[in-house]
C-alpha cells in the first residue's frame, strides 16, 4: 500500500482524503449527525442558486465571516445550534469546497475529530494508494491540516502490515502524537488566532479534539454524503 501526504492536489488515482480541519472537513463531519446530504459550492451565487430551486440550509464564509444573507457561518458549533427541519446543508468555504472540486480520485473527508473513522474507511475501500490532501489556506500550507494529517496517517498505518509512505506523511505523524501540542498548535496556527479574533474559538475547541465522531463523508455526484448509511 502506498500512502502519501499532499498539497492542495492529489497525487491519488484510487482514495483521497481532503483535510480542511478549520473548518471545512470538520464542519462537513459534524453536519452529517444533522443532515442526510451537503452540497459543496464554489461561490456564493452557486449556493444561493441551489436553495432557490431546491431548498436546504445555506452555510458559508469568506475570510472566515459568515457570507451576508446566508443562514449559518462554516462553523461546526452554529450548524449543530442552527434549528431546521431541512435535511440538505449547502456549504460554501475559501479552501475546502475548492479543493473537493478538483480531485479525480474516491473523495473521502477527514479532520481530527474523525480521524481513526476515515482512516478505518479509506483502508476497507482502497486498492492500492491513500493520499491525505491538505486544503491550506488561500494557497499557503496550514499548520492544522498537516496536524490533522498526521494523526490520520497514523490511524492508516498502524493498520498496515506493509507500507510505502513519503517523508512529509511520516513527520505529520510525528508532529501530531503529542495532543497537548497538538492542540497549541490549532490555537497558534494563521487560521487559529484568526477564528479566534472574529469570536470562534468554540469551534476551535470542538475542531481540535480527537475522534469524538464516526461520520465519514464521501464526495460523489457533487455532493457529499455519509459513508457510513
Amino acid at each position: 500500500m502506498k500512502v502519501t501526504l499532499s498539497f492542495e492536489k492529489t497525487v491519488s488515482e484510487d482514495i483521497s482524503i481532503m483535510v480542511d480541519a478549520l473548518r471545512a472537513s470538520s464542519t462537513i463531519t459534524l453536519a452529517l449527525d444533522k443532515f442526510e446530504k451537503i452540497i459543496p459550492c464554489l461561490s456564493a451565487e452557486e449556493a444561493l442558486k441551489i436553495k432557490k430551486e431546491n431548498g436546504g440550509v445555506l452555510a458559508g464564509e469568506r475570510k472566515g465571516e459568515k457570507i451576508e444573507g446566508f443562514d449559518v457561518g462554516n462553523t461546526p458549533v452554529g450548524i449543530n445550534e442552527y434549528e431546521t427541519d431541512e435535511k440538505t446543508l449547502i456549504l460554501t468555504t475559501s479552501n475546502g469546497t475548492r479543493i473537493l472540486d478538483g480531485m479525480d480520485s474516491t473523495v473521502l473527508v477527514g479532520c481530527l475529530v474523525n480521524a481513526k473513522a476515515v482512516a478505518e474507511k479509506s483502508l476497507a475501500i482502497s486498492e492500492d494508494h491513500i493520499d491525505v490532501v491538505m486544503a491550506g489556506v488561500r494557497g499557503e500550507f496550514s499548520l492544522e491540516d498537516f496536524l490533522a494529517s498526521g494523526e490520520i496517517l497514523y490511524w492508516i498505518c498502524k493498520n498496515l502490515d506493509e507500507y510505502e509512505i513519503n517523508d512529509m506523511a511520516k513527520a505529520a505523524i510525528m508532529a501530531s502524537r503529542d495532543h497537548n501540542s497538538l492542540k497549541m498548535g490549532f490555537y497558534n496556527s494563521r487560521a487559529g488566532k484568526h477564528l479566534a479574533k472574529l469570536g470562534y474559538k468554540k469551534d476551535i475547541d470542538i475542531c481540535c479534539k480527537k475522534n469524538i465522531c464516526k461520520n465519514v463523508a464521501i464526495y460523489e455526484n457533487k455532493e457529499l454524503k455519509s459513508l457510513n448509511d
